[in-house]
């Protein structure tokens, strides 16, 4: 088989966004290269085509990652998700479909049957693709976790992958993170750790080459390029480390606050406004900072019964009714919809401790969860144009009589509940809803046109600044015998 691991220094260091113009690069070249996570992390999440045909869910970094591959997204690419509930307990999803709850205290029991499923699906990728670009989870160096580990070196020792970790120069201390990072290794693990990339770097480079070659000295192991920050490259967000919305200026520009729910999900949704030049978004969890919103978005999360308990604790009930009253438009979507009805049930007790809640009454539909979740993929008309999404929820809504339906929720004046995401994502619903919401004119904004091209500027510096021959070399050969060992605190 022929693949390879990007494994990152830290959380968030570039590890998805390397993978994926590592993805894009290889399938110009026509290689038929499949995009991999053992495990991820992570509230925003995507409804792919299962393996029986009915609707499956995985991580959105790695749908991203699929398109960035010219490759149809499957489960197989992220056989584990854990969809974090609160601090100590996760939602799981194996292979597509709930698998149920998962604490901290359970991990250790739990981890053989997600690690030999992880592990299968990883094989039948590698049977059926020619290179398979695994992503890591966090760092490689988390030796508190190494012995029940299947996404990092366990999966690399699994399929002996070759590994390249990756450092955020923009945080500072890359050289000390790089080191230190094969130096807590095993000696097994560090003999598939064949070198590095820097990410995010700025500035001149001949200032960090000597840095560069110094790193190869000490560690033995190459340098497979340093890859440029550039103002114009965003992806597909994976979490919520940094909400830090899509800022527009000048005369006539409509501002738009989403509200930063605790366990926000899919917050992926407005990512197409972003494109729009007369739309600033803002992130924002204060009451104060509603208050001059044109749009309000309420959007998906993960715990709906809980955020709106944070809700309303923190008054933000008051200024979405202020902001209704005013005769303003507000969107919920997904949890933010089942927020904006009547009474939230949970008879199964699918979300926690809590039977029946009321919601904020400002749509006629009411909410029952099951445990059964509701993976679909709906199209239909909206506002005289035809719309698209993914549905992904455990609650059931049911409308009133007469209440006017809304992309499968209901909308009431200014007031519109969606259950549908990605709706925004399609150019003529999007203009459609901007035009009927805030009166803006169409713009010709182009979100799938967009995207494609974020990968390919993306393709195009990985092309640029790292050296793409060497890596798939790596990728089929595995790791060049030899590679030294680094004792801890003597390199």
């Amino acid at each position: 088989m022929a693949g390879l691991l990007m494994a990152g220094t830290t959380s968030d260091a570039g590890k998805s966004t390397v993978a994926a113009g590592l993805c894009r690069a290889l399938a110009r070249r026509g290689v038929r290269v499949a995009p991999y996570k053992a495990q991820n992390m992570s509230n925003n999440s995507m409804v792919c085509e299962g393996v029986d045909g009915a609707g499956a869910e995985i991580g959105r970094a790695q749908w991203v990652q699929a398109l960035a591959a010219q490759a149809i997204p499957e489960v197989s690419m992220n056989p584990v998700l854990l969809k974090p509930g609160s601090d100590h307990r996760s939602h799981v999803v194996l292979m597509g479909r709930a698998w149920g709850e998962l604490a901290a205290s359970d991990w250790l029991e739990a981890r053989r049957t997600l690690a030999e499923t992880a592990h299968r699906a990883f094989d039948d990728l590698a049977a059926r693709y020619d290179v398979v670009v695994a992503e890591g989870a966090g760092s490689p160096a988390e030796i508190n976790l190494r012995a029940g580990d299947y996404v990092n070196m366990g999966l690399a020792r699994h399929a002996r992958l070759p590994t390249i970790v990756v450092g955020d120069i923009d945080r500072g201390g890359v050289f000390a993170a790089f080191l230190g990072t094969v130096a807590l290794l095993s000696p097994e693990d560090q003999a598939l750790v064949a070198g590095f990339v820097v990410n995010k770097f700025r500035g001149d480079l001949g200032l960090l080459t000597p840095g560069l070659r110094d790193l190869q000295r000490v560690t033995g192991r190459d340098v497979y390029g340093t890859l440029p920050w550039h103002p114009d490259l965003w992806l597909d967000s994976e979490d919520a480390l940094d909400l830090a919305g899509r800022r527009a200026v000048g005369a006539g520009v409509r501002r738009v606050v989403v509200v930063r729910l605790p366990r926000i999900s899919n917050f992926t949704d407005v990512d197409a406004l972003g494109l729009e030049p007369d739309v600033d978004i803002v992130f924002a969890s204060d009451p104060r900072a509603l208050s001059d919103a044109d749009l309000i978005v309420l959007p998906g999360t993960r715990a709906t019964i809980a955020d709106l308990a944070w809700l309303r604790a923190r008054r933000l009930d008051g200024a979405l009714m202020a902001h209704v009253a005013a005769g303003k438009p507000l969107l919920g979507i997904c949890g933010g919809c089942q927020m904006l009805g009547r009474v939230i049930r949970d008879p199964d007790r699918v979300e926690g401790p809590a039977a029946e809640v009321d919601g904020l009454g400002l749509l006629d539909l009411d909410t029952t969860f099951r445990p059964e979740k509701v993976l679909r993929l709906p199209r239909g008309e909206e506002l005289g144009v035809p719309v698209s999404g993914y549905e992904i929820h455990h609650g059931a809504t049911t409308r009133g009589d007469g209440a006017e339906q809304f992309l499968g929720g209901v909308r009431d004046g200014q007031v519109f509940g969606t259950m549908w995401h990605g709706a925004l994502e399609g150019d003529a619903f999007r203009e459609a809803f901007l035009q009927e919401t805030l009166g803006i004119v169409p713009s010709g904004s182009r979100f799938l046109a967009a995207r494609e091209g974020r990968l390919d500027l993306l393709g195009d510096l990985v092309e640029q600044h790292l050296d793409v021959d060497a890596v798939l070399s790596l990728a089929r050969r595995g790791c060049p015998p030899g590679l030294p060992f680094l004792a801890p605190g003597a390199p």
